[in-house]
């Protein structure tokens, strides 16, 4: 077959205008066709087995007004060998039309490809077309994957993307084509759905019923049900399809071209978050949840997001109950009617992944059952004892490590707001005070998400309690991805040093593990990434949760902060808030063997086996004086540096730069995460508050 001429930098002058906001799709009209492909490809990765030697994934393909699948054909060869080489592996992805409605046809396209002994260019074209990106990269049999972690792909309702000239969609792609991403882990809204209360009509409808009985008593339709239905496709078809999005206002239109041509070249994960489905889905009262029309909004996002984000339809039992990927929930969901789909795979020999489903059995004052942490944890143990592993990736769409806000829950929640709130319904002050769902104050939904509200602290410790113990008995570095926030931080769990009860052979064992991180088995970082589309929190909230990010103590033995990463701002001045960056970004998480390997990540990170990485600034920009005088004394305990061990992650927080500049380019602050070096302990958590200590 031709080789394709892979453009380096992905810089062509049509690909390079299309991040520019105000293209040809910013305006009321649809950019879906009459007839051809709607959307995609798009690539999933579903699981990697090493005992079997097998990279499985599926690529999507919607077809709207034909029924025609298009034919894909495929060939690889070693990355190393160059375009005039013979393939090593060549043949056809077969489609599978696995659902169709409203003349659209979905094709299921499986990809089950053998391991090699060097990493593969896997290359494909669609019905005899071939493009740069009709490309995918397999790792060989012994590499670990070179994985991008992102969240929050859209804006809110309102916001002026007018401001954003740029997208980081754009700078994925040109470090893909210098790194060679092999997987996508999407920690949550992928797409924003939260439109649905403006061009659903009949849910609009519902929504504005002033009469509260009325409203709280209406019965779903087959118009409502129809029209939800109808919005998601559309919605999905449109960012998907071509990363086209319109808000409520004229400003609020967007259209990210960048995305759709990254699903195509680089294979993702899923979890969902509210956003999917509708802001705050899960974390309004009992009562309100219930509500036959508002859970049929969650039973309908549940349908698409199955559909476009995983590759199959509710309706088929093997590719939705059997496929060895999933860890199923017990039992349904309340809301939603549907069982729990967390996700487990390898992303290489030494390396795992499981993406916890926290949306499909959430309620106000529960985020996962009991029952089915404990089918995921028992699922983690089958796999160790399977096949070692080194690092498991766990995404969880909310922060679990990040500041406690409960005096605004404790604000918005109390009696004292009831007057304002009910001159807000009545829209004579303040009227974006309370939202149109239920009468709570607008932000109330937001707190409650949080796995630091109130209602869900117990849970909360619950989990690192047990995800500390499963790392300490197995030697797992556990590393925790989450987003949902609009900025970047990263949270940290790890051990603390207390002399008063221990004898002095005691003390020194513990000195040493607070010394030597990678012997540390209660160390956790919480890597949060948010957002590669959204708007920024404001300066103000940012420095809120700097002031709030001090040591807090998860139990005895457990210290609780926040990594200083950002000492020094993109522009090179000194910041105060060293903790939380509130710009847009995106981030990755690289072998220190693949840094090592790759002459431009070698060059980037200058890193060396034995070194000691201070968190902070990947590649020096111009600094201030200022900058340059940040010292220890300033940040105290927090200011820690991690050795560069042969088996850790060098974990990057890719910051956007000027959100005005088309060119995208982003400032890079970095973190190496050791592996954890010895197994076998079993670890006390006595002096934890609002939990249970040990399962």
């Amino acid at each position: 077959m031709d080789s394709i001429n892979w453009n380096a930098e992905w810089n062509t002058k049509e690909l390079y205008q299309k991040t520019v906001q105000n293209c040809d799709y910013c305006g009321d009209e649809s950019p879906i066709p009459k007839t051809g492909v709607a959307c995609g490809p798009i690539l999933r990765l579903i699981e990697v087995d090493y005992t079997k030697n097998v990279y499985r994934g599926s690529m999507l393909i919607v077809m709207v007004g034909e029924d025609t699948a298009p034919v894909v054909k495929f060939w690889g060869q070693n990355v190393e060998s160059g375009n005039g080489s013979q393939p090593s592996i060549e043949g056809e992805f077969r489609p599978h039309m696995f659902y169709s409605e409203r003349d659209c046809y979905f094709y299921r396209y499986p990809i089950e490809l053998e391991l090699q002994e060097a990493e593969l260019d896997a290359r494909y074209t669609v019905d005899g077309e071939s493009k740069p990106h009709y490309r995918f990269y397999i790792p060989s049999r012994t590499q670990n994957f070179n994985t991008i972690s992102y969240s929050c792909n859209g804006f809110s309702l309102s916001v002026d993307t007018s401001v954003f000239k740029g997208s980081m969609w754009f700078d994925i792609l040109n470090k893909h084509a210098k790194v060679r991403y092999h997987v996508m882990l999407g920690g949550g809204d992928q797409i924003y759905a939260d439109s649905i209360k403006l061009y659903c009509a009949s849910f609009k409808a519902w929504l504005e019923e002033k009469d509260p009985f009325k409203k709280f008593s209406s019965r779903l339709t087959p118009e409502m049900r129809s029209g939800m239905d109808s919005f998601y496709l559309k919605a999905y078809l449109e960012w998907y399809g071509f990363g086209y999005w319109k808000g409520a206002t004229p400003k609020a239109r967007t259209t990210q071209a960048c995305f759709p041509i990254a699903m195509a070249t680089i294979p993702s994960i899923n979890v969902w978050d509210d956003h999917d489905i509708i802001d705050g889905f899960g974390s309004y009262s009992h009562s309100f949840m219930k509500n036959e029309v508002f859970s049929a909004v969650g039973k309908a996002a549940y349908k698409y997001y199955m559909l476009f984000q995983h590759h199959v339809s509710i309706e088929e039992k093997t590719a939705y109950l059997e496929d060895p990927m999933w860890i199923l929930g017990k039992r349904k969901g309340e809301y939603i009617g549907e069982q729990s789909h967390s996700v487990f795979t390898r992303l290489g020999p030494k390396w795992g992944m499981l993406g916890l489903d926290c949306r499909t059995e959430r309620k106000l004052k529960e985020i996962v059952r009991r029952e089915t942490y404990d089918r995921v944890f028992a699922r983690l143990e089958k796999e160790v004892h399977r096949e070692k592993l080194d690092h498991l990736m766990v995404m969880l769409g909310v922060p679990i490590a990040y500041p406690r806000l409960v005096w605004l829950e404790w604000l918005f929640s109390s009696r004292l707001l009831a007057p304002l709130k009910y001159l807000s319904k009545k829209g004579i002050i303040a009227s974006s005070l309370v939202n149109e769902f239920n009468g709570d104050v607008e932000v109330l939904d937001d707190l409650n998400d949080h796995w630091c509200a109130r209602h869900h602290k117990k849970e909360r410790n619950y989990l690192i309690a047990r995800l500390q113990d499963f790392g300490a008995q197995y030697g797992v570095r556990i590393t925790i991805l989450s987003g949902d926030v609009h900025l970047a931080t990263v949270g940290r769990f790890r051990s603390k040093l207390h002399t008063h009860h221990l004898t002095s052979s005691h003390e020194q064992d513990a000195q040493e593990i607070v010394d030597s991180p990678e012997n540390d088995p209660r160390l956790i970082f919480n890597v949060v990434s948010s957002a590669v589309v959204n708007t920024p929190p404001p300066n103000a909230m940012a420095n809120l949760l700097q002031r709030r990010s001090g040591i807090h103590h998860f139990d005895r033995d457990t210290d609780e902060d926040v990594v200083p990463l950002f000492k020094v701002d993109t522009d090179g001045h000194k910041r105060t808030n060293f903790s939380f960056m509130n710009r847009r970004n995106w981030s990755d998480l690289i072998p220190v063997e693949h840094v090592l390997q790759n002459p431009y990540l070698r060059e980037r990170f200058k890193l060396t086996i034995g070194d000691q990485h201070r968190p902070g600034l990947t590649v020096s920009v111009q600094t201030t004086k200022d900058a340059e005088r940040v010292v220890k004394s300033e940040l105290g305990k927090q200011d820690v540096t991690y050795p560069v061990t042969p088996e850790g992650i060098v974990v990057t927080l890719h910051i956007e730069k000027d959100n005005m500049d088309p060119s995208s380019d982003t400032v890079d602050y970095s973190l190496v995460v050791p592996e954890l070096a010895d197994a076998g302990r079993k670890l006390s958590h006595t002096g934890m508050k609002h939990g249970e200590g040990q399962k």
